[in-house]
């Protein structure tokens, strides 16, 4: 008599792990999301010249739709989502295009713009299947290794007190050492912790950072004291403008953000599950982002995307389960909800923050190099690879090197390393011709046959006249 055995595995995508078990993994995901989620409507809402009610608003639908987008992709609806273990939300990479389109259409030009935008990438998602062969590890490597090394001024910032390199206090010894407690606790915790205590080890770091920070006086707790218990969102809160220019730079930036996604659906798949991602899945999270982005706009939510930070997380702990990331979607379905839950994840300070994330910002770095071994390291892939990087790090560090361009193509490329980066290793990827390493060496070996060739035949001329 053949017994069903409950699956109950941390580390396969279907297991379902004890609700204690998986809560402070979910809850670890939650807390590397929470100030990426927040930032960006904080950042569009300054841009816009947003009502404090109009910010708290883009606030709240911002947590609310990054849970239900996470659902979504975990559980899909036909063809729709990833069905693999990621987390969905509102991410950085807009943000240089939002804040472009917001200062020149306001809001309601951003909404409408991403709702074509939305639209755009998921006719990127339905024919992913025909033209995959386009991004290759090679590329979708480059693009995971630019993704972790532009987040590491990030968590210094972070780390130092604060996003904003003008705020008060930024450096002070203070920040600094809650960052580096914190860090070092990640530390201990995953090279030295047993069980859930070395699974957690981001959120074990955090709740020693947090209680460090609420000794030093550290903790705002405003924020909980003045948000509503529950907010229930409407739709059309904003109205929808269509504007020719910032369409157009909604669609490059929606384009460029599936590249993204490749990216970090396939450092997720492996880097978590030890193997390719798949066309259904890599289609099916395309088409998915599209959908959420386009609808997010119906509600005042900014555009979707894979959150690389909790790629990193699922690469260094391999939990898979989808359980788990369902627990940390559900969370956010609350805070979206309710204000004031969603507020107490963020009297969080940044040193905190910064000290736990770095160490996962360095894993996404490691998976992207991870994807470029698995193609053959020839001249030609390492070409790709470098002149990318030197790419898009060089304008990312020399941003006025590229002031004097038309404005469409800096909003484009001005504050995203990871757009010149998928560019240049697309276009290198189609342009350069194919070599194999083992054609490389023949052509090696054939110049050097050559070349002895010319100088034996040097030899016996010289050889000769002197005679």
């Amino acid at each position: 008599m053949q017994t069903n055995v409950k699956n109950t595995s941390l580390f396969d995508f279907h297991g379902k792990p004890s609700f204690l078990k998986a809560l402070p993994l979910s809850l670890q995901h939650v807390l590397a999301m929470i100030a990426g989620v927040i930032t960006p409507p904080i950042i569009i809402a300054g841009v816009v010249g947003s009502t404090p009610q109009e910010k708290l608003l883009l606030i709240q639908i911002a947590v609310l739709a990054s849970g239900v987008c996470t659902l979504f992709h975990l559980y899909g609806v036909w063809k729709f989502g990833a069905r693999l273990p990621a987390i969905f939300g509102v991410g950085f990479a807009y943000v240089p295009t939002l804040i472009a389109v917001g200062a020149q259409y306001g809001i309601g030009g951003i909404l409408g713009a991403q709702l074509i935008g939305g639209i755009t990438m998921m006719v990127v998602g339905y024919f992913i299947q025909y033209i995959r062969h386009l991004f290759p590890p090679v590329v979708a490597g480059t693009v995971v290794l630019v993704i972790g090394l532009s987040l590491y001024d990030i968590a210094v910032r972070y780390m130092a007190g604060s996003g904003n390199v003008n705020a008060p206090n930024f450096g002070d010894p203070m920040n600094w050492m809650v960052g580096l407690v914190t860090l070092l606790t990640v530390l201990l915790a995953s090279q030295f912790g047993k069980g859930v205590v070395k699974l957690a080890a981001i959120i074990v770091g955090i709740l020693v950072g947090y209680a460090l920070a609420l000794v030093l006086g550290m903790v705002n707790f405003d924020p909980i004291l003045n948000a509503k218990w529950v907010a229930i969102p409407e739709l059309m809160p904003f109205e929808l403008e269509f504007h020719t220019g910032a369409i157009i730079s909604m669609v490059v930036i929606c384009v460029i953000n599936s590249v993204q996604t490749i990216g970090d659906l396939s450092a997720t798949s492996v880097g978590g599950m030890n193997r390719e991602l798949k066309t259904s899945e890599l289609t099916g999270g395309l088409l998915g982002n599209g959908l959420t982005t386009a609808l997010s706009s119906f509600f005042g939510a900014l555009p979707t995307s894979t959150f690389s930070q909790n790629v990193g997380i699922v690469a260094m702990t391999k939990v898979i389960s989808r359980y788990v990331l369902a627990i940390a979607g559900v969370f956010m379905v609350f805070a979206g909800l309710s204000p004031k839950f969603g507020a107490v994840m963020t009297t969080i300070p940044y040193p905190v923050l910064g000290g736990a994330t770095i160490t996962v910002f360095g894993m996404i770095t490691m998976t992207g190099i991870q994807l470029l071994i698995k193609d053959e390291l020839s001249a030609r892939n390492m070409t790709i690879v470098g002149l990318s990087l030197a790419l898009s790090m060089g304008i990312a560090q020399v941003p006025a090197a590229i002031e004097q361009l038309p404005d469409g193509l800096i909003s484009v490329i001005g504050g995203a390393p990871i757009v010149v980066a998928a560019i240049t290793a697309f276009v290198l990827n189609i342009v350069l011709p194919k070599h194999s390493l083992a054609d490389e060496q023949k052509e090696r070996e054939e110049i050097a046959r050559a070349d002895a060739e010319a100088s034996a035949k040097h030899h016996e001329q010289t050889s000769g006249n002197a005679e």
